[in-house]
Formats: C-alpha cells, structure tokens, sequence
C-alpha cells in the first residue's frame, strides 16, 4: 500500500459497515440499498484512477473475508459481534471491537493509509477511532442525519420510535463525529443546511458532492428494444414504477394513496411496485400497505415485484411511463437519477436533496409527497401529454448523464481529499518529506 511520500494520496480506506457490500451487491436485502451502491461505484472509480482501495465491512453469517474486484480495489470483511445479521441502528453497539479488530489487522500486515472515508454514523463512530489511531484525515459522509428522521417520525405520530431507532443516543454521537473528523461531504444542500442548523457546524467544514450513476449502465434504448423489455417484463406505458426498500420514509403508503387519484385520471394506469421485503418487518409493512390498497379500491391496479435482480434494474427503469419517487425523506435519491438516465419521465419528491438540483418541467417534475392528489397530478402529466414526456425523456437523461457521472464524482471527491494530505504528518515524516 502507498505511503506518505510523494505528490498526491495513493491509498484509500473507505469503510461501510451495514448491509450486504460487495462489488455486485444484493440490493434489496436488509439495510442494503442506494447507500452500498454509492460506495462501491466511488471505490470503484477511485481504484480506476489510480488510487488502491480498501473498502471494510462487516463479516457475518457465510461471507469470505475478502473479495478481490480488481488489482487496486478489495471489499475487506472484519468480522465482529458474531455471525448473524445486525441491524444498522444497532451496529455502533459493537464498533470498539471492530476498531480493534481493523487496527490489529493493519498493523499485522505492515498497511498504511493516506485518508479514512466512512459512510453513514455507524461507520463515522468507527472511522474516527481509526483514523486518530493512524494519525491520518478521516472525511465522513453521513448519508442520513438522525435529526431529520427523527423529525419525520414524530411528525407520523411514531411514539416508539426512540426505542427502536435510538436517536438520542444516535444524534449526540453524530453531532461529536461531525466535530472530530476532518470534513463532512454531504450529498445535498438540504442535508448542508440541516447539519449547520441542528448540529450547529460551520459552512467551511461542509462540502456538497452529490452521488453519481453508472453511465454506461444507465441508457435508453430504441423503440424496439423497449417493446421487447416491456413485453418480458409485462410492463407497458400505462405503469408508474417505485422501487425501493421495504421502509417507512419510501412511501409506499403515500403513492397508493395517489392511485385511486391517477386512476380517475388514467384509467389504465397500474402500479409496479418493487419493495425488497426480507425481514419480518419488512413483509410486515407491505402487508399493511396491501391492506390499504384494498380499502382504497386499488389492490388489482398493483402489481408488487418484490426483489429485482442487478441484471434486470436499467430495463425496470426502462419499462414503465414513469417512474416515481415518493419518499419522505431522501438524502439524495440516486434511483430517481438512474431512472432519469435510463429515459423515463420521473416524478421526484421535493423532501429530497435531488429535488434542488433539476429544472421543473424540463428534466423532471416534483410532488409534494405528503399530498396525493399532486403527485397523482404531476404523475398524470407526461402520461397525459406527449410532448412533455418527450421532452422529460431526453433532457432528464442528459441532465443526469452529464452532471452525475460516477467518474466526475470520483474526481472531486479525491480533490477534497488531496487537501487534507500531510495534515497528521509526525516531525520525523515531515523531515521525510522535506529531505
């Protein structure tokens, strides 16, 4: 692994503790979504650009300690607080050991970093040790803020929420991680605000860099490869997609509200919804929203995908007449990006950071999720008028293919890193350096 000497930083740690990481993850499984996306595609530019790169996770149940993607990039599994799953609000419970675990482990194998990534506050907690123990800059990017998602609780009158989510305990923690690393990068300027306002950081220690796609990954296609994928995938333009995990700030709940709304104004109108459901509460959630559809009328115009394999993602958001996001609350909202790159008219949610960054109208168009009948409405349009769904068609994907390419992401970002190299240099690396 590189050193200290030289120009520019050579060895990168990223560190993503929940879920299943993996160069191809299995998205849709507990805790596994946009986020372990966001950090491989960024690994897997870094190590593109030159940069060796090791991306820590936890190991559990069956999974090997190591998977080599290529000669500069390595998902590196530290195991820690036993074989079984362990859900993210609860993962910080057993961060010391894995501190310990990481830092034996360098040490043992004569491995040296330039800079600490970490991703969510789990991860943040961890990285911060590690990176005052190795005297290198630790940048964070907190991905979601327990301040917001406590707010959004309480506002659906959610009384044990602290209990289960743990945002006393989540929110203090946040707040001290985002004084001790070096830099905060956020993916929004919503999320940049909401950490000076509640957690009281100053502007200088923020920098927002939004998360890219794979523009390779993410096109459109003819007129007659669409036929083809919409006839294996029984999909049609009169179908509204939602993709998402099985979680209450998605909405689920609030797009089948919409639906009777839609219907009245497109009668053939359906909805595809592929909500990961793996745990317990997982498929208990979508049952309550499959009971609401029945109450609404509308249980025979959904028709619930469930899991979507990686190979068959880029068609699904092909597919449909549009693709909507109705989440609560959304750092960013990479899949409406990807959807928007893919071709497809998309309907964003304005409690999100993506929300900032389009045109209305021209690259997509915005709903009040809280509010049914208007993101039925705004659902209607590109439906209803073909002119504006041409027009969304070609300029969503343009702005998203231009402005969100994973590699011009990546090159930012090691910017921002080049910046803090050297700051934790010892006297005697510093004479090193200088000789």
């Amino acid at each position: 692994m590189a050193g200290v000497k030289g120009d520019t930083i050579g060895s990168l740690m990223m560190i993503s503790l929940h879920g299943y990481v993996a160069g191809s993850p299995e998205l849709g499984k507990p805790d596994t979504g946009g986020q372990v996306v966001f950090v491989m595609e960024l690994a897997k530019r870094f190590a593109r650009l030159g940069y060796k790169v090791d991306v820590l996770t936890r190991q559990f149940e069956d999974q090997p300690a190591e998977d080599r993607i290529n000669e500069n990039l390595r998902v590196w599994r530290i195991p820690f607080g036993g074989k079984e799953f362990i859900r993210k609000e609860d993962m910080h419970d057993w961060y010391g050991d894995f501190v310990s675990n990481v830092l034996a482990a360098v040490r043992a194998n004569g491995l040296q970093y330039d800079v600490v990534n970490s991703h969510y506050w789990d991860a943040g907690v961890s990285g911060q040790k590690i990176a005052e123990e190795l005297q290198i800059p630790h940048i964070h990017t907190p991905h979601s803020l327990g301040w917001w998602k406590q707010k959004d609780m309480k506002s659906l009158g959610k009384d044990d929420a602290e209990g289960n989510y743990r945002f006393e305990e989540r929110i203090q923690k946040e707040f001290v991680l985002y004084r001790s690393c070096d830099h905060v990068i956020v993916t929004s300027e919503h999320q940049a605000e909401l950490i000076e306002d509640h957690y009281d950081l100053p502007a200088r220690h923020i920098t927002m860099i939004p998360p890219g796609i794979d523009e390779a990954r993410f096109t459109a296609v003819t007129p007659s490869q669409l036929s083809d994928i919409r006839q294996r995938l029984k999909m049609s333009k009169d179908d509204v997609y939602v993709v998402g995990r099985a979680a209450t700030n998605k909405g689920y709940d609030l797009i089948i509200d919409a639906l009777p709304h839609l219907v009245a104004m497109q009668p053939k109108a359906r909805l595809v919804l592929a909500a990961g459901a793996n745990s317990d509460e997982d498929k208990r959630l979508v049952g309550t929203w499959k009971a609401k559809a029945q109450e609404l009328g509308v249980a025979d115009r959904i028709d619930w995908r469930g899991y979507v394999a990686d190979e068959d993602l880029a068609n699904y958001y092909r597919a449909p007449g549009v693709f909507a996001l109705p989440s609560r609350y959304e750092p960013f909202g990479m899949t409406a990006v990807e959807a928007m790159a893919s071709g497809t008219p998309t309907v964003l949610t304005t409690r999100g950071g993506l929300f900032e960054q389009i045109d209305f109208g021209r690259h997509a168009l915005v709903a009040d999720p809280t509010r049914p009948q208007e993101f039925a409405a705004m659902i209607n349009m590109p439906m209803q008028h073909e002119w504006l769904r041409e027009k969304l068609t070609v300029e969503g994907a343009r702005f998203a293919r231009r402005t969100f390419g994973w590699t011009g992401i990546a090159r930012r970002t090691v910017s921002l890193f080049e910046s803090f190299r050297g700051k934790y240099l010892t006297p005697e690396l510093m004479i090193e350096e200088d000789a």
